[in-house]
């Protein structure tokens, strides 16, 4: 289990950065799955929402 938001945020970033790549190279083929690319921005987003949320996970203490 992750101890802190600082890890999380990682955790998240990892993420994000591997969502990116797949959506890079699902467009670079042809991307005719627009289903999978959907998919994935909305994965995406949820992820940048967990990332910028207000208020944040802890009181930075």
């Amino acid at each position: 289990m992750l101890s802190n938001e600082k890890e999380l945020n990682v955790n998240l970033f990892e993420r994000l950065h591997l969502l990116k790549r797949i959506k890079k190279v699902a467009i670079k083929e042809g991307a005719t799955i627009e289903e999978v690319i959907e998919a994935i921005e909305s994965e995406e987003a949820d992820i940048n929402e967990m990332l910028y949320q207000n208020p944040p996970l802890t009181d930075g203490k």
